[in-house]
């Protein structure tokens, strides 16, 4: 009842947008097509992708030009990896002045700014918004001792406390089964930090730390709140139950709003910093989790997103909660308050064909540059095969101890062979995620296919032969996250109707179809590459048995 109600307030709130936009046009504003000019930041976890778009009520989300920059990510041995908040602020102003700069778009023609963003990480900060500590990385793993002490104790199911299990599962649709989830996190700085504890008002993800920052105003979308697993959804709110199970102080966290609720608007100090006019509308957005599936226009239940970012996953529009305890995927709320978004992922995809292209020193390469280096490889890389656990895994298996491997390496390979090979390998891994969620939800034959590596034609061809599926790539795929944003501010300002109105709006570049020969080659090895976890745990736990920490 409580999740109806959700719905049907979002529905009123949708209702009211477009009455008032009739009234605009009824008012007379310029007889023309009402369209508005924002920016979308969408925060990765190594740099910032700040993106003018254009949305309309006619023709949707038209992506005009952007900015980026990089921040540094912290690896400080032990597991631990960190960032500094600041850094991302800095990259925010920083792009934003150089956007507008450039493009000419004076400042007050910019009317509304939202986020994609990195998600499941703790920023701790007081009751100014001010971090108390650098934030604590998704990819963070050193809360093994948090996780241990709650989930390993008593009647156990997978080595978890059965009942704890069942808890999680009835109140989010999910469950926080990994050490690498935040909550963890926020308890080890309770456990080793107890003067920033104690100073603790808000412990924040990414996003929530910049739009504070911009307004002033704690508020965490829905989509972030659901992935802490301290989130009722069937309720709609924090759960009081999960806080108390974990020892997380309610006082903590944030008020929660909607993917397209207006947080605030832009105080005097961070419009200056930003270069931006004061008073511009700020809206929550949302994780890149939940807005990839919404620019790449997957809306629909049995809608599939392949993302291959610096981390990857698979993901399915579903119409209801499901958890795979087995192979570690679950339910997460997403950007539409009437869907869900069922997530396997993958913690290296894209960083793992950075990491090859650097150790066998190629010069920095664009794709098209990539596609050529690799083209004359034929698919299976003459037998080899890699392993994309790069920072331990998640999905299907839970993991901190599993890492990267080439297999079956001889004296004739060359280094094309090893960079086509880790390609490969990332697309085994999607494959094998992708068929442990069909085990529960029907999908629809062809997948969408996002983030940066979808820009190479070449790895979408090797990815549609590694499926057996046909692959449509988008306009824009590396910003997928940013027009998902925009979208949802279009969404806000009543210019368009619904968010499943989006799906119509995104634009298919390309459709790669599997190539038979192709994708006999790749049956016959992904046996063996699911087959190299299993035969190489306890050696991953022998050499890696601390979580890592070397």
């Amino acid at each position: 009842m409580q999740r109806a109600n959700i719905v049907l307030d979002y529905k009123i709130r949708l209702e009211y947008n477009i009455l008032q936009r009739q009234v605009n046009y009824d008012q007379g504003e310029g007889g023309a097509e009402m369209s508005y000019q924002v920016i979308a930041y969408d925060v990765g976890t190594t740099g910032i992708k700040t993106c003018l778009f254009q949305i309309s009520a006619e023709k949707s989300v038209r992506f005009l030009s952007s900015e980026v920059a990089d921040y540094s990510l912290q690896m400080l041995g032990g597991g631990v990896i960190e960032q500094d908040p600041e850094e991302w602020w800095t990259a925010m102003g920083r792009t934003t002045r150089r956007l507008l700069e450039r493009t000419g778009v004076p400042k007050e023609e910019i009317k509304g700014i939202s986020f994609c963003s990195q998600m499941q990480n703790v920023v701790m900060v007081d009751r100014q918004g001010r971090p108390l500590r650098p934030c604590i990385s998704w990819l963070d793993t050193r809360a093994d001792l948090q996780f241990s002490r709650c989930m390993n104790t008593g009647l156990k199911v997978e080595g978890m406390n059965i009942f704890k299990v069942l808890k999680f599962l009835r109140i989010t649709g999910a469950g926080s089964f990994g050490s690498k989830d935040p909550v963890w996190k926020y308890l080890w700085v309770r456990d080793n930090e107890p003067e920033i504890f104690r100073k603790t008002w808000k412990w924040l993800d990414a996003k929530e730390y910049l739009s504070c920052r911009a307004t002033g105003v704690m508020k965490a979308s829905r989509d972030v709140a659901g992935a802490t697993f301290l989130y009722d959804v069937k309720r709609g709110c924090w759960s009081e139950e999960l806080c108390r199970m974990t020892g997380v102080e309610m006082g903590h966290l944030p008020e929660l709003c909607g993917s397209t609720d207006q947080v605030g608007r832009l105080l005097p100090q961070a419009a200056a910093e930003l270069g931006l006019a004061e008073g511009t509308p700020v809206f929550a957005g949302g994780t890149d989790v939940s807005l990839c599936q919404v620019g790449g226009g997957c809306m629909e239940p049995g809608d599939v997103n392949v993302y291959s970012g610096t981390s990857g996953w698979v993901e399915t529009t579903v119409d209801r909660l499901h958890t795979d305890i087995g192979n570690l995927i679950g339910t997460l709320p997403g950007a539409d308050p009437a869907a869900y978004n069922y997530v396997a992922e993958v913690d290296t995809s894209g960083k793992c064909m950075e990491w090859v292209k650097d150790r066998i020193d190629l010069p920095d390469m664009s794709y098209g540059e990539l596609d050529a280096y690799i083209r004359d490889v034929p698919a299976g890389s003459g037998g080899v095969i890699f392993s994309p656990w790069m920072n331990g895994n998640r999905c299907p298996f839970e993991d901190a101890n599993a890492r990267g491997m080439f297999f079956n390496l001889d004296l004739n390979v060359r280094g094309r062979d090893l960079v086509k090979a880790v390609i490969e390998g990332v697309c085994m891994h999607m494959r094998w995620l992708l068929e442990a969620s069909e085990t529960t939800f029907k999908t629809r034959p062809a997948v969408r296919f996002t983030g940066g590596s979808a820009i190479s034609p070449v790895i979408c061809q090797i990815l549609a032969d590694v499926l057996n599926r046909p692959v449509e790539a988008v306009e824009n795929p590396r910003l997928v996250g940013a027009a998902g944003a925009a979208a949802l501010m279009a969404v806000g300002f009543g210019l368009l109707p619904d968010i499943k109105d989006i799906k119509s709006m995104i634009r298919v570049h390309a459709v790669y179809q599997p190539n038979p020969q192709s994708v006999q080659v790749y049956d016959r090895m992904f046996p063996v590459f699911k087959g190299l976890y299993k035969n190489n745990k306890q050696a991953y736990a022998a050499l890696n048995g601390d979580g890592g920490k070397r």
